[in-house]
């Protein structure tokens, strides 16, 4: 799910360098419908699916002379993971787009091997007991969750807590009466890690890494202040895990995504996946820091959203989308989107037990108010 995007091209390296383990089904695409065709061509799975409706035609006349099925729309993405061919799913869809897919493949008993963090954010309770009902395994992709799952594989004893680590970005350093002034193209500009656009925002704002909490809070079962995050520039360091005997578990790696998807893919075995291998001596120093709240509030506003439940992450995740979107088209400035986001946490109705139904209208209800807030910010 989501083949065309970073961690999906990453995703097929690992399934291209390891034939005799990994046949591929199915593929899908947001709108990436050229690249789409590419990987069909070359993967030859039974079937694809671009979610955007308009290029259907697009793909299924490039894909005239293979044997493949061709489908379209959201409809089919949460479809095609509940086929009987599919053992693993491996979910790297952008945002809300990623929440129903994540729940079919869980309620149809599939391994899910979760990239998309959103699909906790918005709905983790919701999906985490249906996993326990049915016994399905949720494996982490993200690198700090799956640092955190390695840390915590063989361990009787549970955590006391988890500390999350961040790279700040690229303005870890910048005052904060200059973000005002930031650029896309700076935003873009990751120091450490190659990623899409919107998620590169995200790692910027920290919003990302307020959205691993919540995740961590569902994956591991903690409560919110067993979750720490701490600012580590070199991100070497993944994630950490103490345990009440005062040990602490870290697992270190040079920043490449081919390992922590590997892992969820091969898992308990591991194997070579290629990629640079850390070195000590090229890396003296590790240095860690605490999140400075005033450059980066929405951290803080993640946590409060943790803490009081119910629909609040979903909606903190649609203002988000909208105001991302808002910022990359050039619409409101790079420190508006913490505005857009806060302002609408205060007017969308709270839902203290959602349904699938509640997340669906209370993510409308936020994409709409901070929509209507980008618009007033713009005049």
């Amino acid at each position: 799910m989501g083949s065309t995007g970073s961690i999906g091209r990453q995703t097929l390296d690992i399934v291209r360098n390891r034939p005799d383990e990994f046949e591929v089904t199915t593929l899908t695409a947001a709108r990436s419908w050229e690249l789409l065709v590419e990987q069909a061509k070359e993967f030859q799975p039974d079937s694809v699916v671009i979610a955007d409706k308009s290029l259907y035609a697009n793909v299924k006349e490039a894909l005239a002379g293979e044997p493949i099925k061709v489908f379209a729309g959201d409809e089919a993405l949460s479809q095609v993971v509940t086929g009987s061919e599919v053992d693993t799913v491996v979910n790297a869809l952008v945002g809300y787009a990623g929440m129903l897919p994540s729940l079919s493949a869980v309620r149809a008993g599939k391994r899910l091997a979760l990239a998309n963090k959103e699909s906790l954010v918005v709905a983790g309770e919701l999906i985490m007991a249906e996993a326990a009902k049915r016994n399905v395994p949720i494996l982490p992709i993200d690198s700090e969750h799956s640092a955190i799952f390695q840390c915590l594989a063989g361990e009787v004893s549970p955590a006391r807590r988890v500390i999350i680590t961040a790279s700040g970005g690229p303005f870890l350093r910048t005052p904060a009466e200059q973000l005002a002034g930031v650029t896309v193209e700076q935003a873009l500009r990751h120091p450490n890690w190659s990623m899409g656009a919107k998620i590169t925002i995200d790692s910027s704002t920290l919003v990302n890494k307020g959205f691993e909490v919540i995740e961590a809070k569902w994956l591991f079962g903690l409560q919110p202040d067993q979750i720490d995050v701490l600012v580590h520039p070199q991100s070497i360091v993944h994630s950490m895990v103490e345990f009440d005997d005062g040990a602490i578990k870290a697992q270190l790696g040079t920043p490449d995504m081919h390992l922590p998807i590997q892992y969820a893919l091969r898992f308990p075995d591991r194997g070579d996946c290629g990629g640079q291998r850390l070195d000590f001596l090229q890396n003296p120093t590790l240095t860690f820091e605490a999140v400075d709240d005033v450059r980066f509030p929405m951290l803080g506003v993640a946590y409060d959203c943790l803490r009081r439940g119910g629909n609040s992450c979903c909606v903190m995740n649609g203002a988000n989308e909208i105001a991302v979107a808002s910022f990359l088209g050039g619409q409101i400035k790079y420190i508006d989107i913490a505005d857009v986001i806060q302002q609408t946490l205060t007017r969308v109705p709270f839902v203290a037990h959602p349904t699938v139904d509640d997340y669906a209208a209370s993510n409308l209800a936020s994409r709409a108010i901070a929509a209507e807030i980008v618009a007033k910010l713009r005049r």
